[in-house]
């Protein structure tokens, strides 16, 4: 007699029926337990005044030529020419009046990206806390 043996052959399949029987009792276990799990309440604190800034601030106006201009609104809303060491100086003196004075830089679309974040870095060196871009509305 001839034995005839069968080769075992390895399977390149993954069996996944038990991973979708995993994947049906967690189905059923979230279903249960998702109706009992009360979502949490946020109570949004009221106020009876608008949201307007108490202090105006103080807009870094950056040029399409790279020169600064700084303009007090709460003031005269006049736009005075300043370097960079002239800019820190005039933003201290008011903040030695106001501590919580904001400031804004508003730039020219067209200008360089780097130019916008060497006066953000100056006032950061600077402690200057409060610091904004300002932008157009569409």
């Amino acid at each position: 007699m001839t034995e005839r043996r069968s080769k075992r052959r390895l399977k390149h399949d993954i069996n996944v029926v038990p991973y979708i029987d995993v994947m049906l009792v967690l189905l059923i276990i979230f279903m249960i337990t998702a109706p009992l799990i009360s979502p949490g309440q946020i109570e949004l604190p009221q106020i009876g005044q608008s949201l307007t800034p108490p202090v105006a601030p103080l807009e870094v106006n950056i040029k399409a030529d790279g020169s600064l201009t700084l303009r007090d609104r709460a003031k005269t809303g006049i736009e005075q020419k300043v370097d960079h060491k002239q800019l820190i100086e005039a933003i201290k003196q008011k903040q030695a009046q106001n501590i919580d004075q904001p400031v804004v830089i508003a730039a020219d679309k067209n200008i360089r990206y780097e130019a916008i974040i060497n006066v953000m870095d100056i006032l950061q060196q600077h402690q200057v806390q409060k610091v904004g871009l300002l932008a157009r509305q569409k």
